[in-house]
This record gives C-alpha cells, structure tokens and sequence, in this order.
C-alpha cells in the first residue's frame, strides 16, 4: 500500500471525499516525513503541527469545499499568510506578520486546503541560495528561488506547493528535484499579497508530482473545469523539439533528454518537428534581464535604500545596477518582449506544444549557485504555459527534465499535452 504522504494530490483529495482516509491522517503523514527529513533537506521555513492538524480535523468534519478538500498545501515564504510569519528570505522581514492572506493562499484555504506550512525561499525570491538542499543528493543544489517549494515536494513532505517564476524559479527547481513544474501563463494565478519583484515577470508557479495535481490546483483557483478535470489526449499531438538559440549551453543530459523525446515521443504516436526560433527573436533573453533588473531595482527600493545593510551584498549590487538602468533602455526591452509575444503563435505554426530544456542540466553540486536560468528567461517573458517534467537523469544520477510550452493563454491544452509526454517517456 502506498504510503498516504506519496499519494498524489488529486489520489489524497478522490480519497477523502470516499472517505477511504481523512485529511488528519494525510496531514499526520506529511508531517511524519518532514520530521524524519527535513534536518538533513532544509526546505521549511514554518511548519504549526499542531495548527495543520487543526486544520485537518475541521475539514474532516465539513463538507466538500473544493476538488482538493483536505490536501495539505506548502506554501513558498514569499507569499502572505495571515497566521504564520511571511519573512520572505530576508532577514529585513524577520518576524513579518502580516495581517492577510495573499491571493491564492486565502483561495486555496477557503477551497478546504491545509496550509501546512511555508517553505524556503531564496533572498526576496531571487538568486542568492539558500538553505535548502537538494533532497536527491545533499551536496547539490534544489535550484531556486522555489527552492523550498521543490524539494519538499521531491521528498514527499507534501503532495502540493506553490512558487513563484521571474526568470526560472519553478522550472528549474522542478527540473533539478524531478518533480513537475507549472508556470502558467503570465497573470492566471492571482499575485495579490505576493512580495513583487517583477511586476511584468511574476507568475504564481505550482509544483507537484503529476501534471493533473498543478492543473487540479490552477482550475481550482480561477473555476476552470477543463484544468480541474485534465483532458487526456491521445497522442495525436504536433510536438516542436525548440531547443532555442542557447542550446550550445546544454550539457550533454539535456542533448540525450531532447533526443530521446524526439524519437520516443515518435513512437508513441506524436508527429515530430523541428522549430527554430525565427532571429527577432534573439534579442528576448537580453531584454528579459533589463526588464528584470530594472523592475527589481523598482520593487525592492525600500529595501536598498532605507535598509541596505539587511540585504545580501550582491542583491544590493544587483539592485544598484538596475537603477543605473534608463528608462528608454527599459521601455525598448519592454517592446521587443510584446512584440515576440504578438508573433509566438505563428512561431509554433501547426504545433500544439513545444519542448524545450529546462536547465542546461542535472542540479549543479554545490550550495554557493542556484543555477543557470538561461533556458528559462525567454519563456518567462514571452508569457506562455510551460510545464517541467522529469524524463530523464544525468551523470549523477539526478532528475533531468524538459519543458513543455504552449500558446499563451492556452494552458488545459499545454497541461494536457504535458502530461501526454510525461507518461509516454517516463514508460
């Protein structure tokens, strides 16, 4: 019999409602693993025990709220929460209490979720590393910023956590730990109540260990049936393997990861193409960064300039170098971004998905990086649908996935062909 912390969220949630099992006893187990684990992994910030079982009764003994009545949540620490400190990282915000719940914290908990706790963040969501490893192998990296998010997840701590993504923060982790990573399209999942540090790049981002439990979780917050309910396909799919114009980067998993999607996906009936990025795309990555760097610099000024001293030295220097940026630079950078967006569909032609890299390889050894994002600026600025799957492992022995993007805005159709792809490889 599986044990209840593997269940998947959408199994634990089917569960519940056929009272097979109760909230508290899934809730009992999650916390079970992360006693036993999370000394050596590292990727809570806050967990109540004694609040989450709280929680779990109460639900035991309501009705259904929700499609994930009873399944326990985590909760990336860059996100409010009205009864846990939301410290964000950063040691300015130790203690925060803030007196509300983000967004889709109050909607996942109002849809009979656990809170169960807050996982690690890296500094204010961004590249300085933190604590966490990676729950694979100890000495390597979980990726980041949803670093916390990730792991857990990987180590069956909880069957569900939210991140979020400016560059590559759900993508990678989720590449690095072997889970599945769901960066919807821009602006699908509500940021209300999430510590900004992109306003034109923050996308609310959920980690899992099925494609249907992110899809459950994003058509649960917005009243989308068809993410609810995932529809299955049958293969019938147009797939572009789109390696982009960094693939020189990708080191040799990621070359074998591609071409094996290329052949297996083949054979399990998908039509196969390949798609080059046309050149006006060339110029995305660069504009991606000043965007971020000068948004970073807009969003986090209280910081840098009444407490610099509470920030890590090189955000600080990261954020003195995006307000050296001007504003003609950053509206230019801002204008090739909407320009690549209006021609994406007619990029992807007749395809239904791309695949694309998801990390130049398997997690990096070492606690001083987070990794490279270069393979997942692009994505984050063009707005599209793009969901990790773990198929594939590394030298090391360690996950290795690929990313499935889709049209912007088409997201049941992207997830779809995302869970598609993660059944016909990981077969």
């Amino acid at each position: 019999m599986t044990e209840l912390n593997r269940l998947s969220a959408c199994e634990a949630a089917r569960k519940i409602a056929a009272k097979e099992i109760t909230s508290e006893q899934l809730v009992r187990a999650c916390l079970a693993r992360i006693a036993d684990r999370d000394a050596q992994v590292q990727a809570w910030q806050h967990v109540d025990a004694q609040a989450a079982i709280a929680q779990a009764r109460e639900l035991d003994r309501s009705a259904s709220r929700g499609p994930l009545h009873g399944v326990p949540l985590g909760v990336k620490d860059i996100f409010d929460t009205h009864d846990m400190p939301s410290e964000y990282g950063c040691a300015i915000y130790k203690g925060n209490r803030p007196g509300a719940d983000a967004g889709t914290v109050a909607k996942a908990r109002h849809g009979g979720m656990v809170i169960l706790g807050k996982t690690v963040t890296t500094e204010l969501a961004t590249h300085v590393p933190s604590r966490t490893r990676n729950p694979h192998n100890p000495e390597h990296t979980p990726g980041g910023s949803s670093a916390g998010s990730a792991a857990a997840v990987a180590d069956a701590m909880v069957p569900l956590a939210i991140g979020t993504q400016t560059v590559g923060s759900t993508i990678r982790p989720a590449s690095y730990c072997g889970v599945v990573g769901y960066k919807p399209s821009f602006n699908l999942l509500s940021r209300a109540g999430c510590k900004v540090e992109g306003d034109s790049l923050d996308t609310v981002g959920v980690l899992a260990r099925s494609v249907p439990d992110v899809a459950c979780y994003a058509g649960a917050q917005t009243n989308d049936e068809r993410l609810v309910r995932l529809s299955e396909v049958d293969g019938a799919l147009k797939i572009g393997i789109c390696p982009t114009f960094d693939i020189g980067l990708a080191k040799s998993e990621t070359l074998q990861a591609l071409e094996r999607a290329g052949k297996e996906l083949a054979t399990a009936g998908a039509r196969i193409a390949q798609v080059a990025l046309p050149e006006a795309f060339r110029p995305l990555r660069e504009a991606h960064f000043t965007v971020f760097m000068f948004e970073m610099w807009r969003s986090f000024s209280d910081e840098l300039y009444r407490n610099p001293q509470g920030l890590d030295p090189s955000l600080r220097e990261r954020c003195e170098q995006g307000g050296r940026i001007s504003g003609e630079a950053y509206r230019k950078a801002l204008a090739i971004g909407y320009a690549c967006r209006a021609m994406f569909a007619d990029v992807m032609g007749d395809c239904d998905v791309l695949i694309a890299p998801s990390a130049p390889g398997e997690a990096p050894r070492g606690l001083a990086s987070t990794g490279d994002p270069v393979f997942n600026q692009i994505w984050s600025f063009l707005w599209t649908p793009a969901v990790t799957v773990p198929v594939h492992r590394g030298p090391n022995g360690l996950p290795v996935g690929l990313q499935v993007c889709g049209r912007i805005g088409e997201d049941p159709r992207t997830l779809a062909a995302a869970w598609w792809v993660h059944r016909a490889m990981a077969g």
